[in-house]
């Protein structure tokens, strides 16, 4: 081999042994060149920087985008007092939603008791109705003329004359103004609802059933006696309302009304009902206001009586969880006892 062929080969040989450090020194170049503008781009952050804290620390005044910048924190603050209101706001109206689906759960929770209620519902309904007419044939009995006494069959005879007692004053001829007065309250409440009107004025839907509860008790048992619950204590608090409403148009602050349940949860319902059906507040509530709560009949007899002796007029609302009515609460006037319905009795919490 001559000395030109062997140095050719030589270089041949040394060709690919020299092409990688080629390339791995050139990405070293352009990686320099990177950090090299970075590098510059820090140096030139640094310098302004350091001018800007120059200029503060030397109490230069501020640059013009300093009232800007204060506007802005400003209208931030705005915006998230703005923000922690209305979250309040949902707050509060998420904790009355929560108020009024648990009054709602216990008006429609069945509960365990819902099979001895069914039972027991036939012998209340049988009761009370025995007390009334109980009651009515001892007011017939204590308006007989004296002779009836000494004949037995006399005595048996005032029974004839249930229809037109004369205790009933709704019915009689001589209360035609107060009957024609009622009627008219009556259909204004089912036709014309006022849900904004004064207080003691029924502001709730008033249905055909709700009427002819009220109608009945007006004009067929003249303002003393049992009507058939609804089966919600509700719809019965409604039925009471609509009473209450009309007597008070009748009789202004003379009315007063007095409510017997035998538990505290129940009364609350009753209070929170009255008062969201007729416009009225918890000021109304208390001795001698306009709504008095009992949960034993004993001290509601006391305070009726006292009520009469003063010159009020109390009303007797029962409610159809009372399983013996007294019978010193049939002596007044007015009282509206709700008579329980088999087929559909009011669920209870067992409190």
């Amino acid at each position: 081999m001559t000395p030109d062929e062997f140095s050719d080969a030589a270089t041949n040989d040394n060709r690919p042994e020299t092409a990688e450090p080629t390339r791995v020194s050139q990405a070293d170049a352009d990686q320099i060149s990177t950090l090299r503008a970075q590098k510059a781009e820090l140096e030139e952050r640094v310098e302004t920087l350091q001018t800007t804290n120059s200029r503060l620390t030397q109490g230069s005044p501020p640059q013009p985008p300093q009232p800007g910048l204060e506007r802005l924190i400003q209208t931030s603050l705005r915006d998230l007092e703005s923000q922690r209101r209305e979250l309040q706001r949902q707050v509060e109206q998420l904790e009355r939603r929560k108020e009024r689906i648990e009054a709602e759960m216990r008006t429609s929770f069945a509960g365990a008791s819902q099979d001895i209620a069914i039972r027991v519902q036939g012998f209340k309904e049988y009761l009370i109705g025995s007390l009334q007419d109980l009651a009515r044939a001892a007011e017939q009995l204590e308006l007989a003329p004296p002779a009836a006494a000494d004949s037995p069959a006399e005595v048996a005879e005032p029974p004839a004359a249930e229809t037109d007692p004369p205790t009933v004053g709704f019915a009689a001829q001589r209360f035609e103004q107060q009957r024609d007065r009622v009627r008219s309250l009556l259909d204004q409440y089912r036709t014309r609802p006022d849900y904004y009107g004064p207080s003691w004025q029924l502001r709730r839907t008033f249905e055909p059933i709700h009427a002819d509860r009220v109608a009945n008790w007006f004009f067929t048992q003249g303002g003393r006696g049992a009507v058939k619950s609804l089966g919600s204590r509700l719809q019965n608090v409604l039925v009471a309302s609509a009473a209450v409403s009309a007597l008070h148009t009748l009789y202004g602050d003379r009315l007063c009304a007095l409510v017997l349940a035998s538990t505290p949860e129940r009364l609350g319902e009753w209070r929170r009902w009255l008062q969201d059906c007729l416009g009225i507040s918890r000021a109304d509530f208390g001795t001698n206001r306009g709504v008095m709560l009992f949960e034993a009949p004993e001290p509601m007899v006391q305070r009726a009586e006292r009520l009469l002796d003063s010159g009020r007029l109390p009303i007797l609302l029962i409610d159809e969880s009372e399983e013996k009515i007294s019978l010193s609460l049939l002596q007044f006037p007015l009282w509206l006892a709700f008579a329980p319905d088999p087929a559909n009795p009011i669920a209870d919490y067992e409190y």
